[in-house]
């Protein structure tokens, strides 16, 4: 069994936030592959599924970000999950939006869920840091979490969540390259390759007569030609 985590803020003030984007990808994982419903349990919003043939537990702490692990630590102790099969989606500034990276282990680089996710469970735990990328001025960076995405950013959203939660069971069987790879051709497809073209020479007009390669030649031996037959005239 897996528990797949998914961190945000609860509320519907905070649904649209850039720092929910893990509660998105959670729902869209859980939409896609037919979960049950959704049970108020362990301080979190719990639904359980199956993924490529392996059992998920998705988990949406209620605690709030910065007690996230709260909720993540009562499910992994009831169930008896071990921390590496744990998957956490978050948030990450430093990726451009609609990139990815999956880590295993580390730190957590200041993102307020996984620290108290490390302080409840360790940190040997699977994570998938999800771009939104950051503002221009490091100041702004708690208003830029806690605002909505905007209209624009749906082009990139819709088809990168449904990605993630469609390439899901590589990661699972623990190919996580191939996980990144497929999503990243699923959101940003390589151009196709233009079709080599022969190479023709430039059509000759109606009519033109084709000149023999030594034509100068020639002609210069048809004007000596007449030039003799001038002389013994």
């Amino acid at each position: 069994m897996f528990l797949v985590v998914g961190l945000g803020n609860p509320g519907s003030e905070y649904a649209a936030n850039r720092h929910n984007i893990g509660f998105m990808a959670v729902d869209e994982l859980v939409r896609r592959h037919s979960f049950g419903t959704w049970r108020n349990k362990y301080q979190g919003e719990l639904a359980d599924g199956e993924v490529g043939g392996e059992r998920l537990l998705a988990l949406k702490p209620m605690t709030y970000m910065n007690k996230s692990g709260q909720s993540v630590g009562e499910v992994c102790r009831f169930f008896k999950i071990p921390p590496e099969r744990v998957i956490v989606l978050h948030d990450e500034l430093e990726l451009p939006p609609g990139k990815l990276r999956v880590k295993v282990g580390g730190g957590h680089a200041g993102h307020n869920g996984l620290r108290d996710i490390d302080a409840h469970i360790g940190n040997s735990y699977c994570r998938i840091r999800l771009g939104i990328g950051r503002p221009h001025d490091k100041a702004l960076v708690h208003k830029w979490v806690l605002s909505d995405f905007g209209k624009a950013d749906q082009t990139w959203m819709e088809p990168f969540l449904d990605a993630v939660a469609r390439h899901f069971p590589l990661l699972l069987r623990g190919d996580q390259g191939g996980f990144m790879n497929k999503v990243t051709l699923a959101t940003q497809p390589p151009k196709p390759k233009k079709d080599a073209q022969p190479k023709h020479d430039a059509p000759k007009a109606e009519g033109e007569a084709k000149q023999p390669k030594n034509s100068s030649a020639s002609a210069r031996l048809k004007s000596d030609e007449d030039a003799d037959q001038r002389k013994d005239g």
